[in-house]
């Protein structure tokens, strides 16, 4: 373990502990929803499209503010990004404890919650990563991102005992509650702006207008291959599993309590993947790890397409297999942004990059239910989805090699 690493570990490795906090709690309110819906359907009244029609609402807001929540993170860093976002994600989920209507739902959930998790994001804490530590980056990131599947494996399980034995408000109120305690937290250990402050990348000013800093973005080929190969990433993981995995689970004949077991399954295998990824990420050629992520995915459709008529061991097989490759792509993706984009501008970069993750599993959500509805199956989405995926891990092995550094202090040779 060398010096650097000595140095930046008491301070800095805060911020995963926080990245992951954050985002176990944020991921936790967002999969709050589905838990409680039928409750809701039975106490208002109120039918399914319209709660998930605020919960897509409630994406769209997400996406609109990805960008500006990466500028901010650029700008002002974690410390006041992230409470920024808990303190917008507590009041939000505390209104939603507190309703009455659908007004207030909408007000709670769509606005004040929908901001806050579009701020406290992965982009964001991966982005706070970068511009805190100089070594051992993808495996920080691998850690702090990995709250995002963490919050599903380990807080909503608390989510629903809390539905079970008190009432769905307690449950929206512990979130609000955790989220709003966890602010001086951040307060605390946060005291620096980043670990990359002092540090200035001669590859773009610190004073630049963010219509400048996206013209600059934008003009990086790295940036065209790693926003539509996150685009297709979107569309094969949130639009197409999150959203169709479990319906088609119960059009092949398997019980509700199997899949879904199968499916906590794919979530805990997520978060040690995307750990792995990000360990790997300092460690080798990272063009070619995030392609043979992607192609490695292609090959699970493989699984699903076989799906019908197989046994109850073929979901779980794909539920192993998935969820080592389903969040992995992130701590690659960052990485490649931080050396092949800038540091600099890394917030409103992965914050584009998140915007079109969200719309690509827009697009596989819709296109899934249309292709079922249209055909009666699922084989056209899931042939689909195994050749865009192949198309992205090929469109990544565009990138060159190494970029330049993310660090000021790091030579050409230390980004590979």
């Amino acid at each position: 373990m060398n010096n650097a690493t000595l140095q930046t570990k008491p301070q800095h490795w805060a911020v995963v502990i926080f990245g992951f906090l954050v985002l176990a709690i944020a991921f936790s309110g967002r999969a709050a929803l589905g838990l409680v819906m039928p409750v809701w359907q039975s106490e208002f009244g109120w039918s399914s499209s319209y709660i998930s029609g605020v919960g897509a609402t409630a994406l769209v807001v997400m996406a609109i503010v990805a960008p500006f929540a990466g500028r901010l993170v650029d700008r002002r860093g974690p410390r006041f990004t992230l409470n920024l976002g808990m303190g917008l994600l507590g009041i939000g989920c505390l209104l939603v404890a507190a309703m009455d209507g659908k007004v207030m739902f909408v007000i709670g959930f769509a606005g004040f919650a929908a901001v806050g998790f579009g701020i406290v994001a992965t982009h964001v804490v991966a982005t706070a990563i970068a511009r805190t530590f100089q070594t051992h980056t993808g495996l920080a990131t691998g850690i702090a991102t990995s709250g995002a599947t963490g919050g599903q494996f380990l807080i909503v399980p608390l989510i629903a005992v809390l539905l079970a034995f008190a009432s769905w408000r307690w449950s929206f109120g512990a979130l609000g509650i955790a989220s709003l305690m966890l602010i001086p937290c951040i307060a605390g250990s946060l005291k620096r702006r980043d670990g990359a402050a002092g540090r200035p990348l001669a590859q773009h000013s610190d004073t630049s207008g963010m219509v400048e800093d996206f013209l600059f973005i934008i003009r990086k080929p790295a940036f065209h291959a790693l926003f539509w190969s996150f685009l297709i990433c979107g569309f094969t993981t949130t639009g197409v599993i999150e959203t169709h995995l479990m319906p088609f689970a119960a059009f092949c004949g398997f019980p509700p309590i199997p899949s879904a077991t199968a499916y906590g399954v794919l979530s805990g295998v997520n978060l040690l993947g995307m750990i792995t990824a990000g360990w790997l990420t300092d460690r080798v050629n990272r063009p070619m790890l995030l392609g043979a992520i992607y192609i490695l995915r292609s090959v699970t459709f493989v699984l699903l397409a076989n799906l019908p008529g197989s046994s109850m061991e073929t979901l779980f097989l794909f539920a192993i297999l998935f969820g080592t490759v389903d969040y992995a792509t992130l701590p690659v993706t960052a990485s490649l942004v931080a050396s092949h984009v800038g540091l600099k501008v890394m917030g409103l970069t992965m914050g584009l990059i998140a915007a079109g993750h969200s719309i690509g599993g827009a697009m596989g959500a819709f296109l899934g239910g249309y292709v079922f509805d249209t055909t009666g199956s699922y084989d056209l989405l899931w042939i689909g989805s195994l050749w865009l995926a192949v198309g992205a891990g090929l469109i990544v092995l565009l990138i060159p090699k190494r970029g330049f550094p993310a660090h000021a202090s790091e030579s050409p040779t230390a980004v590979g």
